[in-house]
């Protein structure tokens, strides 16, 4: 049986690849993360011992940042990973998490808690 590597046409795929993409490249500055808790402390920046939707979009923010080699606040296809896909505005890109915020907050308050940190993705 041989196997087939297709590209994907969809865009939800190629929004969740760029995402998966992301993390990926984010993953040096949660390498020394062991527990919910120091996810809480490092991504709570005014110490309230809660993380507000900036503190997350700010902090999961940097591998846009890191990508955005010309500083523009896009990232052209040349920018992402594999040198393909849609620009992207860090405003997108925002959005995004926002969106990804709001899911990973359980009770709704429009915080995130350890323990909504440390769940898995919605």
């Amino acid at each position: 049986m041989r196997a087939t590597l297709h590209c994907s046409r969809n865009p939800a795929r190629s929004r969740a690849g760029f995402f998966f993409a992301c993390l990926l490249a984010i993953a040096p500055a949660f390498a020394q993360v062991t527990a919910s808790s120091e996810y809480l402390a490092r991504m709570d920046t005014d110490h309230d011992a809660r993380v507000s939707l900036l503190e997350y979009q700010d902090w999961l923010s940097y591998a846009f940042d890191a990508m955005d080699a010309d500083h523009d606040g896009t990232l052209s296809p040349a920018e992402q990973p594999g040198g393909r896909g849609k620009p992207l505005t860090r405003e997108a890109h925002r959005t995004r998490l926002a969106d990804a915020f709001g899911r990973q907050d359980a009770n709704k308050d429009g915080v995130l808690s350890a323990a909504e940190l440390a769940a898995p993705p919605r």
